[in-house]
Formats: C-alpha cells, structure tokens, sequence
C-alpha cells in the first residue's frame, strides 16, 4: 500500500471509486466531486506477469481479479466514512487485452497483453490475405500482434481446443464485471481497441469475423460511457455494501483517460504518456467529417461522439529496468547524475529500442532491439544515455506524424506529460523536450489515467460539465535546448538510416 502526495484533504461529497489496472500494478483511488484525489486513499498493489521466452507476456485472469478485489477492500478501509458518499466506481484497464471464457465465464486462456508478441506471424498471414490499408481505414487499427484479430488466428492456430470452447472472448475489463456484477458491458472505447470495431460505424466488423471463422455472439454486447451496470454479485455485495448499488461505468482504456486526467482534451493538447510504455495521443470531434487514419498511427474511440488519434510504442518505462538490469546500473533515479554529464549523442551508439516489437510508427511485430556502435570505450551509463535518446527519438518521429495529422505547424500543440517513468525522470523530461524542439509541460496530476476516469464519471452523473472544458494543472515547462535539438536531429536520422537498413519502410 502506498500513500498518495499532492492530494487535498477530503474534498467535497460525492466520491467516485477509481480502479486503474495497469500492465503491472493495480489501484484503487478515491476522487471527489471537482475530480480531486482524497488524502490517504491511494492504493496499489503490484502483480507477476507470466513471460516466456516466445514473446507470451500475460496474465492470470482470477489472480488480477483477486488482486483488484484486494486494493478495493483497502481502499474503502482507508476512505471510513467516506466510503458511504460514493456515488459510482470508474474503471481504466490497458487498452487490447483479450481473454477466451467458456460457458461458464471460466477463463480458457490467461489474459493476453498488448505487449505479448506471439501472434506477429499471424499478423503477417492476416496482412497477406487482406487489404490491410482498408481495414486500416474501417477499424483504425493495423493488423498487428497486439490487436485481436493477430490473437484470435494465432489462438485458433496454437490452441484449436481452446479456440474451439470459446463462448466469448473479452478485454479484462469486461470479465472482471463479470466477476464482481455477474454481467458486463464492452465500451466503445475497448472495442475500438481491439482492432475488430467499424471505428465510424460503430459495430463489429463482418470480414474480419469472417476471415477469423468468429461469430458475433462470441463478442461482449457494445455500449457507451454512461451505460453503467448496478447492482454486485451476492458474496460482493456483502463484502462491500457501500458499493452494492452503485453505477459500475463500462471499462475505458488507459491510455484515453490519461488524456482527460491531464487536461489533453483538444487537438492542439497532445498526451505525452510513459509508463511501462509510451504513447502520444490527441482527442478529436467525431463530427462526421470523416476523420482516417493516417499512415502509422491509430484512430480509436473514447465514445460516439470523441476519438483519440495517437501512435504507440511498446518501450517506455520497461526499457529502462531492462536497461539497469543487463548493465548492472543503478536505478535510472540514481544514476541521472553520472548520465547528465555526459554530451547528447557523443556516445556513437545507434539503438533501436524494440524490446517487445515495433507498434507506431512501421508495426513490425518481429523487430528487436539493436545496439550498434559499441566499441571497447563504451560505458554502461554511455549505453543506457543511448537508449532513453533512443526511445525520445521515437516518440519523436510519433510526435512529427501526428502533428501533421492534426493539420498543425509541429511547433503549434502543447505537450502535457504523464506517466511515472516520464515524470520520474527530470533528465528523461529534458532529452524530449530537446528531440522535440519545443517545451515539455510536465502535468501536476500524476494519476492522470484513474483521474481521467473518475471525471468521465462525474461528468455522466451530472456532476461536472463537459470534461473537455477543464484546463489542465501543469508545472512549469520544460524548454528545449535548440543546440541539443541540432544534435539530436542528426542522430535521429542515423537511427532511422539504421531502421530502413534492418526493418525496412
């Protein structure tokens, strides 16, 4: 368990229930009526991914129910009285996520994450069948491992019993509502995650059924944000009688609330996220004016009225903890002394940082990471500068594709960061300010996701107006070096000229 800084007092009645379930940790936060967190009810609780050296990065189904019924029992612990003034729980999960369950709602297969790599070949197969720019255009997703339609063949290919027993398949979201209410609600905003979602149209889509050999009834029923359930399953109900009869909002993902946490609500504010990843993402009118999706980034929804354009990565905080661990470093925390000393880009090393396959901007699922330019000179805090320039590079190039996909001059959007390995890293902060050529402004709300949602809640209560009206709470700016950005721009270029030899356009 861990406490809370920079929460106000109690704050003012009602409260909502946030539950943020991240790729590692769970947690449960209380927010009051003006969207504020509330002292000492700040809950966390890490939990073991199963990993393998095929790429499988997943987890057990029960064990993350029973670890978020856990932060739950802690947090209403925490909160006393409070906890009878709360008038809805809202929930954020990563985005992706798919899980087989029989007829029984019994798990056939743990819960497979964005960042399990095991279906790229099947990626490829999908890619060689299909038109992969159109469905690119109708779902806003590319046919890519990390997306459900990869999943499913690769399932139905690796596990034909599993495949075969499948009653329905559901984002995490969906099936622990199903544990805790005994029904669910797929929002359109995980649907529009999967990759299987008619992002315009709104409904699933027919080839890609088709083609997968998947029936529509083995798909969550659809809703919207405000289409909350009520009412907890008996033994829950019992366990929690403050939240017995509570609107349960459907499941959002993160990465959209993080941009409502920060105040990233308009174009012209784009959502610079690190966490265990990394991605950048803007919020767009669905006004019928026909928004794509631009080559290499993603078009998903936060509702029927909102989308989110961004692009991701699958490197970000995970990067660095591979990083000290293989160089035996200290803690990036630790060593941003020793690395701050060191020139930009004067190590001579070119990386590619894929750990876990390339998303935005190329998708290649199979790419790897690459280090060259080692020499026997070079140190480990040189490698590890090496690799967070690397990874601000990337972001770099995200951040280029998505401005000129906004119709905005690069130098015109704010960029507000978030996530703990980006706030958590003042010389992380400045190297991406210093890539980007333009100011970083850090956001003061460091639980931007599990905020975002406990506001998209207050809003559907009535209790807050449209959240897109309310400005974000940022610190001071980060100011790029313009020398550096020189520096940086040259190195870019070797890193793509490297990118181009190995992976290709």
């Amino acid at each position: 368990m861990t406490a809370s800084s920079g929460m106000a007092g109690n704050g003012q009645a009602p409260y909502v229930l946030a539950l943020d379930i991240g790729t590692s940790s769970v947690r449960a936060l209380l927010f009051d009526a003006t969207g504020t967190g509330v002292d000492n009810v700040h809950i966390q609780r890490t939990y073991p991914l199963l990993e393998a050296d095929d790429g499988e990065i997943a987890v057990d189904a029960d064990m993350l129910v029973t670890a978020t019924s856990e932060v739950i029992d802690e947090a209403l612990a925490a909160a006393g009285p409070l906890a009878q003034h709360i008038a809805a729980v809202a929930t954020d999960t990563f985005w992706h996520s798919l899980v087989a369950v029989d007829t029984n709602g019994k798990p056939l297969t743990p819960v497979i994450t964005w960042a399990d790599t095991r279906p790229r070949d099947a990626a490829h197969e999908l890619a060689r069948q299909l038109d992969q720019r159109a469905i690119h255009q109708r779902t806003g997703a590319m046919l890519h491992a990390s997306y459900w339609p990869a999943k499913l063949l690769w399932l139905q290919q690796t596990q034909p019993d599993a495949f075969a027993s499948a009653a329905q398949y559901l984002s995490f979201g969906e099936y622990l509502h199903r544990h805790l209410l005994g029904r669910s609600v797929c929002s359109l905003c995980m649907a529009s995650g999967t990759g299987l979602l008619r992002t315009h149209e709104r409904v699933w889509d027919d080839e890609l059924l088709r083609v997968l050999n998947i029936r529509r009834e083995q798909l969550p029923p659809l809703g919207d944000l405000r289409d909350a359930l009520r009412g907890l399953a008996p033994r829950y109900s019992e366990r929690w009688p403050a939240l017995r009869d509570v609107p349960w909002y459907p499941a959002l993902g993160d990465g959209v609330t993080a941009n409502i946490g920060s105040g990233c609500t308009t174009p012209q504010r784009i959502a610079l996220t690190v966490g265990t990843s990394s991605a950048l993402r803007a919020l767009v009118p669905l006004d019928g004016a026909g928004i794509t999706s631009p080559d290499g980034l993603w078009l998903y929804l936060l509702d029927a009225r909102r989308g989110v354009l961004g692009g991701a990565l699958s490197e970000g905080g995970n990067l660095f903890a591979w990083m000290e661990a293989t160089l035996r470093v200290p803690r990036l925390a630790e060593a941003e002394a020793e690395i701050t000393k060191l020139p930009p880009a004067a190590h001579g090393v070119t990386v590619l940082p894929y750990l876990a396959g390339e998303r935005s901007l190329g998708w290649h699922g199979e790419a790897r990471a690459t280090f060259a330019g080692i020499g026997a000179k070079t140190t480990p805090y040189e490698l590890l500068r090496a690799g967070i320039e690397a990874l601000a590079y990337r972001i770099g190039a995200v951040y280029e594709r998505l401005a000129r996909a906004l119709n905005l001059p690069a130098s015109v959007p704010q960029v507000i960061g978030s996530g703990g390995s980006l706030l958590g890293s003042p010389l992380f902060q400045q190297i991406v300010a210093d890539v980007l050529g333009i100011p970083l402004y850090p956001s003061r709300d460091t639980e931007a996701s599990s905020r975002g949602a406990a506001l998209l809640a207050l809003e559907a209560l009535g209790i807050l107006p449209d959240v897109t009206s309310m400005p974000p709470n940022l610190a001071a700016p980060i100011q790029p070096d313009l020398s550096h950005h020189e520096i940086y721009r040259q190195a870019a270029a070797r890193q793509e000229e490297l990118y181009q030899r190995l992976l290709g356009s």
